[in-house]
């Protein structure tokens, strides 16, 4: 971790240097090595600002807060970046986890689009256009505003909460039907 201190109308003592990287210690042990901080600490009258940028290894996380004090300046732009370290180091384990436990299932199912004539036939279903239909984990919320803009009448996806493959689809009486298959 290597911290960079930049004080503009403020002298930066020992004490806040100290007190910044003990509480950036806490934000370390959700981020990956390398790790460049910059803490830009300003006062204007009674303003004083504490604006941090952390470049990691998978991106840059920003905060800025303004307070009475610059404890408290730092403090809560220190708070700002936690968060933020925490809902990225949550997204980074959670795909990698998903990814994991949907590893047995495929993420995409070949889809063929076959001419209407060559089925009612009898002989081999001559294709069309052939394309891979994606499947992905999400909730049946989502899945209404992907079809909505979606080209296709139906949605083939992943409930989060069942962790089933369910089929969303839109009805000709303007509502959606969804099927979802037995456990």
């Amino acid at each position: 971790m290597n911290i960079e201190f930049v004080g503009r109308h403020y002298d930066i003592d020992d004490r806040t240097r100290q007190f910044t990287e003990e509480k950036l210690d806490k934000v370390m042990k959700f981020l990956e090595e390398p790790v460049e901080i910059r803490v830009t600490l300003s006062e204007e009258k009674n303003r004083h600002t504490a604006d941090l940028h952390v470049h990691h290894k998978l991106g840059i996380l920003q905060a800025a807060e303004e307070a009475h004090g610059m404890w408290d300046a730092v403090q809560s732009a220190v708070e700002k970046v936690e968060k933020q370290a925490r809902r990225s180091r949550k997204k980074l384990t959670g795909k990698k986890r998903r990814a994991a436990k949907n590893g047995d299932l495929p993420a995409a199912w070949p889809m063929d689009v076959l001419e209407r004539e060559s089925v009612s036939g009898g002989n081999e279903p001559r294709i069309v256009k052939s394309s891979n239909l994606e499947i992905k984990p999400m909730s049946l919320e989502e899945a209404a505003l992907q079809l909505d803009n979606s080209k296709n009448d139906f949605l083939v996806f992943r409930d989060a909460t069942s962790d089933r493959v369910s089929v969303l689809y839109k009805r000709r009486d303007a509502n959606y039907g969804l099927i979802v298959p037995e456990a």
